[in-house]
Formats: C-alpha cells, sequence, structure tokens
C-alpha cells in the first residue's frame, strides 16, 4: 500500500546504523550509510523534475506519491521509455516496443497515459519500424505533464516535506507537529523513530 511504501521511504533517511527495521514482508532489512540520502540531496529534488527522478530513492518517493494519488502509470512508462533507450541488441527493440506500446498507449492499454491524438497517431506509425527514438516526443510529453502537474503537487505533500525536514524535527513520542502548520500522528510519520 502507499502508507507501507511511505514508511519504506522514511527508513532511507535514518541517522543510525545500529537499528534493524522490518519491512511489511517481515523480513529485517538493515540500512546501510550509502542507502541513506543527505538533506541536501531531498532538497536538490525541488529545484527539478529530472534532479528527483534520476534519484533512485526521489524516483521511489514520487512513485509512492503518484501511487497515492492513483496515476503511477505516468512514471511508470517514462522508466519503461529510459529502459527501452538503453537496449543494445536490435531483435530486441520490436518486442520491447511492442510491449510498452500495448501497456502504456494503445487503446486497450492497461495503464495507459494520457497524450493528445497527435502524439498517439505518431507513436502508432513509429511502432511500424522501432527505433530507440520512438518514443521520445511521448515521454517529452508525459514528463512535462508530471511536471506541470503531480511534481508541483508532490512537493507540497508529506512525501517530500516529510523527508525535506530534519529528520524527527518536533516530533515526540507522544505527539508530532510539523512546521508545515499540520500535525501528524508519528506512527504514520514518514520519518520513523529508531527504537
Amino acid at each position: 500500500s502507499a502508507k507501507d511504501m511511505k514508511h519504506r521511504l522514511g527508513f532511507l533517511l535514518q541517522k543510525s546504523d545500529s537499528c534493524d527495521y522490518s519491512s511489511s514482508q517481515g523480513k529485517k532489512e538493515k540500512i546501510s550509510s550509502s542507502q541513506r540520502v543527505s538533506q541536501e540531496e531531498v532538497r536538490k529534488w525541488a529545484d527539478s523534475l529530472e534532479n528527483l527522478i534520476h534519484h533512485d530513492r526521489g524516483l521511489a518517493a514520487f512513485r509512492a506519491f503518484l501511487k497515492s494519488e492513483y496515476s503511477e502509470e505516468n512514471i511508470e512508462f517514462w522508466v519503461s521509455c529510459e529502459d527501452y533507450k538503453k537496449t543494445k541488441s536490435p531483435a530486441k527493440l520490436s518486442p520491447k516496443a511492442r510491449k510498452i506500446y500495448d501497456e502504456f498507449i494503445s487503446v486497450q492499454a492497461t495503464k495507459e497515459v494520457n497524450l493528445d491524438s497527435c502524439t498517439r497517431e505518431k507513436t502508432s506509425h513509429n511502432m511500424l519500424e522501432p527505433t530507440l527514438s520512438c518514443f521520445d516526443e511521448a515521454q517529452r510529453k508525459i514528463f512535462t505533464l508530471m511536471e506541470k502537474d503531480s511534481y508541483r503537487r508532490f512537493l507540497k505533500s508529506p512525501y517530500y516535506l516529510d523527508l525535506v525536514s530534519p529528520p524527527g524535527a518536533g516530533c515526540g513520542p507522544e505527539n508530532c507537529k510539523r512546521s508545515h502548520a499540520h500535525t501528524l500522528d508519528c506512527n504514520s510519520n514518514i520519518i520513523s523513530q529508531c527504537a
């Protein structure tokens, strides 16, 4: 669930290497120094959508946010296009392109992205002879859509605000007040307290 994802993201910011956390599957995970994200890095995510989604933890936080808004197909499409562009074998281009097209662009797509008819038509035409750039225009349109819409909401959401606040700021065992003029229950806070 989106709440589980929020909690897992909070674990990445913990300061102590000696804390063990259990995931929703009950497995113990130890967070190493290399997995934590610095406050400086998190602040850079607010500079541009590109900074956010080119950072593994930023991408995970944004994906969790989009999932909470039921619009994760946009970032999934963008990631699929990035992966597609790294395809080395010409023989794999066509099947990979078809999979992306069927999943995100076709009329019966299970995770259809919001594209104008002109871009959709051009992308359909590109499917006749797929190249590494056949999704470029569609990917650019979806990136712009996310940048103007969901990215702005993400920066105002607890998914981002709780990560950019110093860990444990104003958070005590009984209550958890944020400087963002709202109160969060400590148990549901993204920045989980270390036992």
